[in-house]
């Protein structure tokens, strides 16, 4: 019978340190993936604030192209490109392919420059 009580206290006990652990690693992972989110969060606005930069950086300085008049914004890569200014078809054909080239774009819409 003591035996038996022993065994059963064990069970019991290694049952519960099981049950700790398990629980000591889920808390420890809870904070590392809100953690990990942040810091991805963090990344993808930090790029697509680079994309935006880089994209109007690059429009400004292109000859022919009324670059400081085009709005861009920049959601997950996706890159928008508006205007209250209409531009030539080749303006905006030429706009879109600059912003294509850059790193990081995933795709390109135009569909807010007004062609003349």
């Amino acid at each position: 019978m003591k035996k038996f009580a022993i065994a059963a206290a064990t069970a019991t006990a290694l049952t519960l340190t099981m049950a700790n652990v398990a629980m000591a690693q889920t808390s420890a992972q809870a904070p590392m993936t809100v953690a990990a989110n942040e810091v991805a969060k963090t990344k993808e606005a930090t790029s697509d604030t680079w994309i935006t930069t880089k994209v109007k950086a690059d429009l400004v300085t292109e000859k022919g192209i009324p670059g400081s008049d085009i709005k861009v914004e920049t959601n997950k890569g996706v890159v928008s490109l508006s205007s209250t200014v209409a531009v030539t078809e080749a303006q905006k054909t030429t706009a879109v392919a600059i912003t294509k080239k850059i790193k990081g774009v995933k795709a390109v819409s135009a569909d807010g420059l007004k062609a003349e």
